[in-house]
């Protein structure tokens, strides 16, 4: 599992933005920004349709004052599910997607969640992180995907300098 001042890696995704699909290095992007990174099951489910993504699209702008360049939330969903899902909250202007449809990236983070138990096959655990030019200074992590409470956009908020 990557560790606070651990570089993020170096993986290709799908990214959206302001209803745009592009393909990025994960790495390479994060290299020159302050972001915020929450993670989450999937686009559509309870939790993160109704408190996860509420949580930090109604903080945007607070982590903006605190000198944050991005809110990204990752997901392992495809591109398509993911545009769809920011159009239907109406935060495709405010906050960014990652689709690791694959599951790479969040292999490679090593925060990776079987749900094959009730048929999502394997995603990504709720969390939240905070990097500094590639590396990660914050990192929360739920004890069950279906808590959202240290993952919440308030806590991250509250930890960052």
């Amino acid at each position: 599992m990557i560790n606070i001042n651990q570089k993020v890696p170096n993986v290709t995704v799908k990214y959206v933005t302001n209803n745009e699909i592009s393909e990025i290095n994960f790495y390479d992007y994060l290299a020159d920004k302050k972001a915020v990174i929450f993670g989450l099951p999937g686009a559509f489910t309870p939790t993160c349709s109704g408190s996860h993504l509420p949580s930090f699209a109604e903080t945007v702008e607070n982590f903006k004052q605190k000198g944050v360049d991005q809110v990204i939330c990752l997901a392992v969903n495809d591109v398509f599910v993911l545009k769809a899902w920011a159009q239907h909250h109406k935060v495709e202007h405010k906050i960014n997607f990652i689709s690791d449809g694959n599951g790479s990236l969040t292999q490679a983070l090593g925060l990776t969640l079987d749900a094959t138990p009730f048929g999502m096959g394997i995603r990504s655990q709720r969390y939240s992180m905070y990097v500094e030019s590639g590396v990660v200074r914050l990192l929360n992590i739920e004890t069950s995907s279906g808590a959202c409470t240290v993952a919440a956009a308030p806590t991250i908020l509250g930890q960052i300098l």
